[in-house]
């Protein structure tokens, strides 16, 4: 991990598309401790991309429960910071430059596959097999890929989505701070990705690259779910010339059925147990017992 020296800069990236649930308190009390712990500054990002699910009364849950549960930030859009705006749908003109570089490098192209293959494409692809990290979508068969090196002529995203093309055969590898080594290869492993929607909306995996350069973040802390995109990740980082960051993945928080903590499930969230009257330290102790131990 980063020294103080430097100049750690750590995150928290919630989604306003639910309550936080144990399972994000864990991570996120483990991003805010590595980041204190270096003597390093916490940026606090809400991540809230997903027009049909974010809403206010959630971004504003997260903050306060992220508050109570004792989680110190120092840039956020409550406190503001030198790389404002902090909140993804405020920062289109960044993704779209980014857009721009990529389709004039060639990187990318445009994609007429049906709506219901790309609907998850906005949010975080979180793979949810018993591993941690089995496929979380279907290696894309290249239907739409052109030749390699073609320059979409479109001059705006809107309308179509968009494909980044990996290096078929290419092994991606990176150092885990928590899981470990690991490599995924590309064209295998996961296949092209989508990176623009056609309702104009970026996608998860360059809004994810595109902040975390521009705020400077020396060190991704998330769960072990989001392995695989680290590595789709890392493609984007090479493509638009930025250095890469650290990575440390925590293990998942799971249910007695051995299911993973989700809020599209009835998964314990920060504020049922407020209301329940645990304190926050308590609430920080649950996440020691075994996730199998957990109920809903």
């Amino acid at each position: 991990m980063s020294s103080a020296s430097d100049g750690y800069r750590g995150r928290l990236a919630p989604s306003p598309t639910g309550l936080l649930h144990l399972g994000h308190a864990r991570t996120f009390w483990t991003a805010y401790e590595r980041a204190r712990d270096a003597g390093g500054i916490l940026v606090l990002r809400d991540e809230d991309l997903d027009t049909q699910r974010a809403r206010a009364d959630y971004a504003a849950a997260m903050l306060d429960d992220l508050r109570w549960l004792g989680i110190v930030w120092q840039e956020g859009p409550d406190v503001g910071g030198p790389f404002a705006p902090y909140r993804q749908s405020q920062r289109y003109g960044l993704y779209r430059e980014a857009w721009e570089r990529l389709r004039a490098g060639g990187w990318i192209y445009p994609c007429h596959c049906s709506r219901r293959e790309l609907a998850a494409a906005v949010g975080a692809p979180h793979e949810d097999g018993g591993a941690d990290e089995d496929d979380d979508e279907p290696v894309y068969p290249g239907r739409c890929r052109p030749a390699a090196g073609t320059v979409a002529e479109a001059s705006e995203p809107v309308g179509v989505n968009w494909r980044f093309r990996v290096p078929d055969g290419e092994t991606i590898a990176f150092e885990d701070s928590g899981m470990g080594p690991r490599s995924y290869i590309a064209g295998r492993d996961f296949g092209d990705f989508v990176i623009w929607r056609r309702d104009d909306v970026t996608a998860y995996q360059l809004a994810c690259v595109v902040d975390d350069a521009a705020m400077r973040v020396t060190e991704v802390v998330r769960g072990a779910d989001l392995l695989k995109s680290t590595a789709r990740q890392i493609l984007l980082y090479r493509a638009l010339a930025h250095s890469p960051p650290e990575w440390h993945h925590c293990p998942l928080l799971r249910n007695a059925h051995g299911q993973r903590l989700a809020k599209r499930t009835d998964a314990l969230s920060l504020r049922a147990l407020r209301e329940r009257g645990l304190t926050a330290a308590e609430v920080r102790a649950m996440w020691q017992i075994d996730g199998r131990d957990l109920h809903d």
